[in-house]
């Protein structure tokens, strides 16, 4: 299995309580894939440089999981005209093995 890497950015006037519940959906999601979730990051509401469809703020949500390359493409078909997604980036990780990620605070 290979190590993704996973920004959701999030509609905030459709989304409750910062993206938790949704974070617990995407983990289920994974989970009956095949795959395991390995970090999870809630980084906040942020604005944007631009707007995305019609909205200005946004909550980005960093999840790290492994998981075979059928689940992925699952996953972004699933997400990719959800209603409370503005924004769906899935990367493969390739990371050294040793390497602690720390999330950007800006």
């Amino acid at each position: 299995m290979k190590k993704y890497e996973a920004i959701f950015i999030l509609d905030p006037r459709k989304v409750d309580d910062e993206g938790k519940t949704f974070a617990n959906e995407v983990a289920e999601l994974v989970k009956t894939c095949g795959g395991t979730v390995t970090q999870t990051d809630f980084m906040g509401r942020k604005p944007f440089v631009r707007e995305i469809k019609k909205r200005k703020v946004g909550y980005y949500l960093d999840l790290f999981f492994e998981m075979p390359e059928a689940g992925v493409i699952e996953l972004r078909n699933k997400y990719r005209l959800d209603e409370r997604m503005l924004r769906l980036l899935v990367v493969v990780d390739e990371r050294p093995a040793g390497y602690k990620y720390e999330p950007i605070v800006i």
